[in-house]
């Protein structure tokens, strides 16, 4: 059989490539149009399976070793060391002797004060006794004794004071001279006209003059201070042994007994303060701990105070630093801090043992914060529960607080969370393998992994990275 048309065609070569070329081209327009969106870029290096696994917890800070409690021991009352029975790096014990003051008045004072006593017992045994004679001239030898001791004490102090003065205006004088040849010495030194070795010995010599002049005002302070209360005791028994020997010779018997039973409670109340002041001048250790730091030498004079001086040449020091027990304070964010409480573990590492990992738990959450650097934060307090053998207080450390086991729970890497006009979620592959954007519930974030409590399953995939040409289809926000 034969097609009608094909005999009729004399050319039929040129037709038929036409046609051919046609095919092939409407064929190529064909391809590229069904496969021009087709992915160009590898699905599995940018995406990861959304899993379910068991996350722990943590909380990261850093911190620093520290005592537990820690003191400047200073003695009650100023006054010169006279003795220092412990070293830094000795080990104390509660109520063992640290120093001891110079104690000489003192103990005059307590030997008075006994004596007053013992007197007012006799006088109030002689008046129960009957014998008001002779409780009369002894009232009268009380008194005329009292009035000696007044004006001795009168007679005796402006001298002291007087002396200490002197004293003053000598160092006084001894400055002003260190001080010109300090001066002098400046421009000397500047002109080259001598050598610097020579220059810081005139300047030690300053200081040396500085020092001599404080310490001596400290102790005409001191005796201006301490002078006065002794005159006016000795004023007072005065006035106490007048009016007992007035009493005795117009009172009745009854009211002679009553009167000097209280001057005995009284005397009595004179000599226990005199026992304290003596036990005062020996400085003994408040709790058990370490001596870390030693400020005074014996012979220095120190001053009761609560921070102990940087500078060689200072008159008003404490005498030791005492510690007790290790602790380790960290500071922890806001953000992180509702996430803590009392007794949750710790790990400790310490810049000094960076291969050892130290337990420990917390202990305290300060109820207040602190801004720092518009950084606001809480102080945690760390129990030591190992490591106190090897920590050292001032070590710097990292702490790691262990939470709360999160056991089979959605998890993605943190850097797959995104926003789209304001909200949070991220971007899932479709079923075209294309991103989708997916709105999500987060919960916790843990280092580089983020908790999904609503919006993915687990059979899900989500995108850690998009190519350029994606991000821009996709409108993420910045």
């Amino acid at each position: 059989m034969k097609l009608p048309w094909v005999g009729k065609i004399k050319r039929p070569l040129p037709w038929l490539v036409g046609v051919v070329a046609v095919g092939a081209l409407t064929a190529g327009t064909t391809s590229y149009f069904l496969n021009r969106d087709k992915q160009d870029y590898n699905l599995q290096e940018l995406t990861v399976p959304v899993e379910r696994q068991d996350l722990r917890v943590e909380i990261e800070a850093s911190g620093t070793v520290r005592p537990i409690q820690s003191v400047n021991i200073s003695p009650k009352t100023a006054g010169r060391l006279e003795q220092l029975y412990v070293e830094q790096g000795d080990r104390v014990e509660k109520g063992q002797p640290l120093a001891k003051m110079e104690n000489d008045q003192l103990q005059a004072q307590l030997e008075r004060a006994q004596s007053n006593l013992a007197e007012a017992q006799a006088r109030l045994a002689e008046a129960k006794a009957g014998s008001r004679i002779e409780q009369i001239e002894q009232a009268k030898a009380n008194l005329a004794q009292a009035q000696a001791r007044l004006a001795e004490a009168k007679a005796r102090i402006p001298e002291n004071i007087a002396q200490i003065e002197s004293q003053v205006e000598s160092a006084q004088s001894q400055y002003e001279l260190a001080q010109e040849r300090l001066n002098r010495n400046k421009m000397l030194l500047a002109e080259g006209a001598i050598a610097q070795d020579r220059f810081d010995e005139v300047r030690n010599q300053y200081r040396n003059a500085q020092a001599a002049l404080a310490e001596a005002r400290q102790r005409l302070q001191q005796a201006k201070n301490t002078n006065r209360p002794e005159i006016e005791q000795l004023e007072a028994e005065v006035a106490s042994a007048r009016a007992n020997l007035q009493q005795l010779k117009r009172g009745t018997r009854q009211e002679e007994i009553d009167r000097l039973e209280a001057t005995v409670r009284a005397a009595r109340a004179q000599l226990r303060e005199a026992q304290i002041q003596y036990e005062d001048s020996t400085v003994q250790a408040p709790f058990s701990g370490g001596v870390t730091q030693k400020y005074a030498t014996e012979g220095a004079f120190v001053t009761p105070t609560t921070s102990a001086s940087s500078t060689a040449a200072a008159t008003s020091t404490s005498i030791i630093a005492l510690a007790e027990g290790l602790e380790v304070l960290a500071k922890v964010p806001e953000v992180d801090v509702t996430q803590l409480k009392k007794g949750q573990p710790v790990e400790i590492v310490a810049d000094a043992f960076p291969n050892e990992v130290f337990k420990g738990q917390i202990k305290l959450i300060a109820p207040e914060a602190v801004v720092e650097q518009n950084v606001t934060s809480f102080e945690v307090r760390i129990a030591l529960v190992s490591g106190q053998n090897k920590l050292q207080s001032g070590m710097n450390a990292d702490v790691t607080f262990i939470g709360n086991q999160l056991e089979d729970t959605l998890v993605i890497p943190t850097v797959a969370v995104v926003t789209q006009d304001g909200k949070t979620g991220v971007m899932v592959v479709n079923e075209n393998n294309k991103p989708e954007f997916q709105p999500v519930t987060l919960g916790l974030t843990i280092e580089n992994q983020t908790q999904i409590l609503e919006g993915l399953e687990s059979r899900d995939r989500v995108f850690i990275d998009l190519p350029e040409k994606l991000r821009e289809q996709t409108q993420l926000d910045n």
